[in-house]
């Protein structure tokens, strides 16, 4: 199923039982997407509109992360709430052993043996594990596997 289906069926669904966080969360997922459709020019593929998903997921830790900071418990518990909505329609989270194999194999593919070569490497993996993994995680790897050899 396509995601933005999904999404508009979710949207549906929330309405119809109430839910009004999950609403909420969806109409504002749903408007990010219908502004990237303006900015774009045409619709958004299944890997774009994840890419949308992945920012607000960014935002909401971030602010979980401030709140926390400023001492804002419910606030807290509301993003931590809307993270978790958000966090339903990403995919499987890549595994640290699973993501450790794919640094490895996109640095075979490139056949990277500095850090120079170190944006080929991340090019490769980053529309590999979109969604899946934290790009700082990715990078971190890579520099990592890249010092080594």
């Amino acid at each position: 199923m396509e995601m933005k289906t999904r999404l508009a069926e979710d949207l549906k669904a929330a309405l119809r039982s109430g839910d009004k966080l999950r609403l909420s969360v969806l109409r504002l997922l749903c408007a990010l997407i219908k502004n990237r459709e303006v900015e774009k020019r045409g619709p958004l593929s299944d890997a774009e509109v994840l890419q949308a998903i992945v920012a607000s997921c960014k935002q909401r830790q971030e602010a979980i992360e401030q709140y926390g900071q400023g001492g804002r418990q419910d606030l807290v518990d509301k993003e931590t709430t809307e993270l978790t909505i958000l966090q339903s329609y990403l995919p499987r989270p890549l595994t640290s052993d699973e993501l450790q194999a794919m640094v490895l194999e996109a640095i075979r593919e490139v056949q990277a043996t500095s850090l120079k070569e170190m944006g080929k490497v991340m090019g490769i993996l980053m529309s590999r594990v979109t969604g899946r993994a934290d790009g700082k995680v990715v990078n971190t790897l890579v520099r990592e596997a890249l010092s080594k050899s």
